[in-house]
């Protein structure tokens, strides 16, 4: 089975913000990692030019660097499975149309954190979600 994942998660409902997903064994946390880069103004994009491409490296439009990407790491994993399970995570086609206001009003049952630069911020990435 799965022993360790992590990886970039866009939420729907959370369309600016980049999550983190971290599970080893039993423990599973999804933490804000801040904004897509999608969704900070270029003005405040790094100013080196290398920089500025290795950001526009993950771009795909329309939505930018927003993505899934999540690594597994087990023993005798079903890949069938996992695929499965996160497939039925995605958006149907229905949802997926109703585009960033309407993935907005989706129900969200992950807690709210506080503003990122909050100094609570720390301890909701602390606390995560089990």
């Amino acid at each position: 089975g799965v022993l360790r994942s992590k990886g970039f998660c866009w939420l729907a409902s959370r369309h600016d913000d980049a999550n983190l997903w971290s599970q080893a064994g039993c423990s599973i946390t999804l933490s804000p990692e801040g904004n897509w880069w999608a969704a900070v103004p270029q003005d405040d994009w790094p100013d080196d030019e290398a920089d500025r491409e290795e950001v526009l490296r993950d771009f795909i439009a329309p939505y930018g660097d927003r993505r899934q990407e999540m690594v597994f790491i087990g023993i005798d994993m079903d890949q069938a499975v996992i695929e499965s399970a996160l497939l039925g995570c995605l958006l149907t086609d229905e949802e997926m149309a109703l585009g960033p206001d309407g993935w907005a009003a989706l129900e969200d049952p992950f807690p709210v954190p506080p503003p990122y630069d909050d100094q609570s911020a720390d301890e909701f990435i602390g606390s995560g979600v089990s």
